[in-house]
Formats: structure tokens, C-alpha cells, sequence
């Protein structure tokens, strides 16, 4: 049976990796690094500098990410697309015959919004798994701004973008964070009462920040997002809404 690592490594920082994560890397007998296309090579070179800076001296094994086929509806579109990619986790490991532990380097925290865990089920024989925290996207966040993730005995919806352009505002809630919205859904709102935080590139060197209330804030986000993922060729992003008293 295989041992599954699974290592959040925060938003994009090497510095956000924690002394338990680094750890693991270092004790990894294979660290399988995704490939996910042109104009994304530095997803994976950050993986590669998160492994020098670790110490880690396991053998990496590099496949390729599939590609979710769009024609399907989104449920079924998902559940292929993990099915494939567990498919392919099993041909490497087979291929490298690791002597020791495998450990994948999951963006964030393998808890929030990620599927690693959803796909590792899929795994024939089911792995054994250890999961080491990232910091999140969340957290990033409200760091770089330098706000309170909440309000004073105050509740967070935390959604997707996908929920809040198909939905509206969550039904009672006061502050929502979104993950996942390649659209900037938050255009869709009314922006009256609302105010903003965004951040793209969090804690990275890239990092790009814009806030403020709704409908100021709106078409800079939009415009300084499209721009930065132009010259990227991707952009990973978030952003917190909260309601305003008045």
C-alpha cells in the first residue's frame, strides 16, 4: 500500500511552507510535480524552488494534467477529469517505484477547495494519506490587507465564484469570501452596501491588491486582473465581500 503525502504549500511564498512541511519533503521517497500547459512552466518551477529551499533530495516525477473536457455537464466533466488524473498518479508511481512515501505539493491547504484528497479516494488500492496544512488563499488575504477575517461574533460564507454569479448573495450572510472565480462575479451583485477586498498573486513577488467599496473597486479589479493574467498567462486570485454598516 502506498503512503500519500499531501503537502499544502501555501499561495505561491516559499516562506509560507511550515517547518512540517518542509520536513516531509526532505523524508519523501517521490514527489510527483503536475505540468499544466504552456505559459504555466513556473507553476512547477515554484515547485522545484519549494523543494531546493527544503532540502529535499527525492526523486521527482513530472506528468502531465489532463484536460477537462467542456462539452460535458460540469458534475460529470469533474468527476472524469479526476478520475483521469488519479489514472495517471497510479501510472507514475507504478513507473518509479518509489522507496518510500509519495508526496504531491498541493497549492494552498489539501483542505479548502482543492480536490487531492477527492482524487486520492479514487486511488485502487486506497492510499494511506497524511495530510500537512497550508496556509490559505484566505489567509493570504486578509494578511495582505490587514483585516479581520470576520466581523465581532460575525459568521463568513465562504463560496465559490460558480455560487455566487448562478445564486447572488448568500441568503443571510454578511461577509463572503470566494474562491474559484475565473469571471469576477462579484459584477453580477448589486454593489450597493457592499465593499471589497481582492488580491491576485498572494504573498508571491506578483502579488497585484485593489479594495474598496463595490461599485469603485469593480472595474479596477477587472481590468488590473485581465492585464495581469495577459502577462502571466494565469493568475490566481480571491477576494472578501462584506456588507457595510449605513
Amino acid at each position: 500500500m502506498i503512503d500519500l503525502w499531501l503537502i499544502g504549500i501555501g499561495t505561491g511564498n516559499p516562506a509560507h511552507v511550515t517547518l512540517e512541511g518542509r520536513a516531509a519533503l526532505r523524508d519523501a521517497g517521490l514527489v510527483l510535480v503536475p505540468r499544466k500547459g504552456p505559459g504555466k512552466a513556473d507553476l512547477a518551477d515554484l515547485r522545484h524552488r519549494i523543494l531546493s529551499q527544503s532540502g529535499s533530495t527525492a526523486p521527482v516525477a513530472e506528468f502531465d494534467m489532463p484536460v477537462r473536457d467542456e462539452s460535458l455537464p460540469y458534475a460529470d466533466r469533474v468527476a472524469r477529469w479526476h478520475e483521469e488524473i488519479a489514472r495517471i498518479w497510479a501510472d507514475t508511481i507504478a513507473a518509479n517505484r518509489p522507496e518510500g512515501p509519495v508526496a504531491l505539493l498541493v497549492w494552498g491547504d489539501p483542505g479548502l477547495y482543492d480536490s487531492t484528497l477527492r482524487i486520492a479516494d479514487r486511488l485502487t488500492p486506497r492510499p494511506t494519506l497524511r495530510v500537512v496544512p497550508g496556509i490559505t488563499a484566505l489567509q493570504a488575504l486578509t494578511a495582505a490587507h490587514a483585516i479581520p477575517f470576520n466581523t465581532v461574533n460575525g459568521a463568513v460564507t465562504v463560496t465559490t465564484g460558480r455560487r455566487l454569479r448562478d445564486h447572488g448573495w448568500p441568503a443571510g450572510a454578511e461577509t463572503v469570501v470566494v474562491m474559484l472565480d475565473g469571471e469576477c462575479s462579484f459584477q453580477h451583485l448589486p454593489p450597493e452596501g457592499l465593499h471589497i477586498w481582492w488580491g491576485g498573486f498572494l504573498g508571491m513577488a506578483e502579488q497585484v491588491l485593489d479594495s474598496g467599496p463595490l461599485a469603485e473597486a469593480a472595474p479596477r479589479i477587472i481590468a488590473t486582473r485581465a492585464e495581469a493574467r495577459a502577462r502571466h498567462g494565469w493568475i490566481m486570485d480571491t477576494y472578501l465581500l462584506r456588507k457595510t454598516l449605513g
